[in-house]
């Protein structure tokens, strides 16, 4: 994803590992095929922040992430009794071609996020491999994430490390196809995802039981979510006669405030909510909650923005643009006081995605 081009920078130094290390190359015995950046062109509409990777502010202000179904990782082909998906882009066709002349025995997927903890997705069931690779991050200081799951009802295979979601489990919900992970199951590759955030907050780990009630703690999450949905949807609407601008933000605006409910409804039903939610899962229902109103405010401004950048100022416009920027400067302030959270060393994360890329390709060998 292009918010998230830490792998970039992985890439970079693998390639220069393998370059300047003959050992290693020859132990591992692999032809590598490195590709830095899948998404050019969302890459393009992040680099606001990339100069300035410790700044949330310009993290939230430069924010682009494209709608679900112009993501190059899941649009992959899906066909199901139920349901399926054939919108591939140009982009994830290249990358099936790809796999397709090499029948990959490993395939690795970078990723990022922002104040959860490190974790891991694997394809396989491999406890002992789940393991090594989140001693990985905490031998780099980063907190494990042990807050509530990315996805709900994801199957944990150990601390901080999931079995991967099928793009059969996600596609209905999202409205997506498969991810890289259905296509390298063609050629029963090994499949992972390391995750990593860009600021620390040790209590990401904390597993400490709270006064509150797992079921209540989710619920806060999710009424504050659905609250930011009602806020943007309100401005979609004040100003949805006087767009113009067909621009990315407008797009990947539309497809939250479409599908975003439907996932948060995915968290409706837990087996445990009675029991006290941790201090992990605390914070980290407060921090997805914060984290959306932050991107998805940063993404309507953008949209606004893209409009009076074309000349379009109509009273609408401009008054909703200053709506929304109170809104924005508003979470944003709550959300720094809610954080304890420390700019994380990006060696320090390249670190843990090279470790786990030499690990896993070992094991999968």
């Amino acid at each position: 994803h292009p918010n998230e081009p830490i792998g970039s920078l992985t890439v970079s130094s693998l390639l220069r590992q393998l370059v300047e290390d003959a050992s290693l190359r020859e132990g591992l015995g692999y032809r590598w095929h490195l590709i830095p950046c899948v998404d050019p062109d969302g890459a393009r509409l992040n680099e606001g922040w990339y100069v300035r990777p410790s700044d949330r502010r310009a993290y939230a202000e430069h924010f682009y992430r494209p709608a679900e179904a112009d993501q190059v990782e899941w649009t992959f082909p899906l066909t199901g009794e139920d349901y399926f998906f054939d919108r591939t882009l140009p982009e994830t066709e290249a990358l099936m071609r790809l796999m397709d002349e090499v029948r990959p025995t490993f395939v690795y997927s970078l990723h990022n996020g922002e104040l959860q903890g490190a974790f891991y997705y694997l394809s396989k069931d491999d406890p002992a491999l789940a393991a090594r690779l989140t001693a990985i991050a905490t031998a780099q200081g980063l907190p494990l994430h042990m807050g509530p799951p990315e996805v709900p009802g994801a199957v944990p295979i150990g601390p901080a490390a999931y079995r991967t979601p099928r793009g059969a489990e996600l596609g209905p919900t999202y409205g997506i196809g498969g991810g890289s992970v259905d296509y390298a199951e063609r050629f029963d590759a090994l499949h992972l995802v390391t995750e990593l955030p860009y600021w620390a907050d040790p209590r990401v780990a904390d597993e400490t039981p709270t006064g509150q009630g797992y079921g209540e703690t989710i619920q806060a999450g999710l009424a504050a979510q659905r609250a930011l949905i009602t806020e943007l949807a309100r401005s979609m609407s004040a100003v949805g006669a006087d767009l113009t601008v067909s621009s990315p933000f407008r797009r990947a605006l539309q497809d939250f405030l479409d599908n975003h409910d439907d996932f948060l409804a995915e968290w409706e039903s837990l087996p445990d909510a009675d029991r006290p939610a941790t201090v992990a899962e605390a914070v980290g229902s407060r921090q997805i909650a914060h984290s959306m109103r932050l991107r998805y405010g940063g993404t309507c401004l953008r949209l606004l923005d893209a409009e009076i950048a074309a000349g379009n100022v109509t009273p609408a416009i401009r008054a909703e643009r200053l709506r929304v920027k109170t809104l924005f400067d508003a979470w944003f302030t709550e959300a720094e006081a809610d954080a304890t959270a420390t700019p994380i060393p990006i060696r320090a994360l390249v670190a843990v995605q090279l470790g786990a890329a030499l690990l896993a390709a070992e094991s999968a060998r």
